[in-house]
């Protein structure tokens, strides 16, 4: 697998594979400060330049973190992180997607349009958008403090693939952003988040 260090979408698959002990998959780092991940060679094996990218014994390239979820939930049941059965695999899919497309998509788009440090990876950065996306984060986050009021995980009743998502989302705003749930009144989401810091999985990456 072509991971990039502390990139949020590796992570994800990183973590997805220790909560399955899966430990049997090289991994093969991208440096994207010195755009190898531009370069032919990992464009041929990942056209949009992104990471990560699982490479299969036949050739083939699977990129996407959800794809390369899916495909390693196939092989590895166990422990079931996307669903068992049509109903909850729907229910699942629904809440990585809202924190996927809420709170990661606008944290990645704040750090992208405003951290000096990645103004060679996002030439021209539009600072003001950078900022708007974090207000949004903000008040998302909201959303999902007041959810977890109601249930113990992101999903509902037990630990799945949309708490490894929300939880790389919000560690890298915590770390790029300094978006501090605690300070911003969120402690029920503190408290998850705490919680997901205990995990083993969420220190071996």
């Amino acid at each position: 697998m072509y991971y990039a260090p502390r990139a949020p979408n590796p992570r994800r698959v990183q973590i997805f594979m220790a909560e399955k002990g899966i430990n049997g998959i090289p991994l093969i780092a991208v440096d994207l400060n010195q755009g190898e991940h531009y370069g032919a060679a990992y464009r041929a094996k990942s056209p949009l330049a992104k990471v990560p990218a699982l490479e299969l014994d036949d050739g083939r390239v699977l990129t996407e973190t959800r794809a390369i979820c899916t495909y390693l939930e196939g092989l590895y049941p166990e422990t079931n992180l996307m669903g068992e059965g049509f109903e909850e695999r729907a229910f699942i899919e629904m809440a990585d997607r809202r924190v996927e497309w809420t709170l990661l998509l606008g944290i990645a788009n704040g750090v992208r349009h405003t951290h000096p440090g990645l103004a060679p990876l996002e030439s021209p950065q539009f600072g003001d958008f950078g900022r708007s996306q974090t207000e949004k984060v903000k008040e998302a986050a909201k959303v999902f403090d007041q959810l977890l009021q109601t249930q113990p995980w992101m999903a509902g009743p037990r630990f799945t693939i949309a708490d490894i998502t929300a939880f790389c989302a919000l560690e890298f705003g915590r770390a790029l952003l300094k978006f501090n749930l605690a300070e911003a009144g969120l402690h029920t989401l503190q408290a998850w988040r705490d919680r997901m810091a205990e995990r083993p999985s969420a220190k071996v990456v």
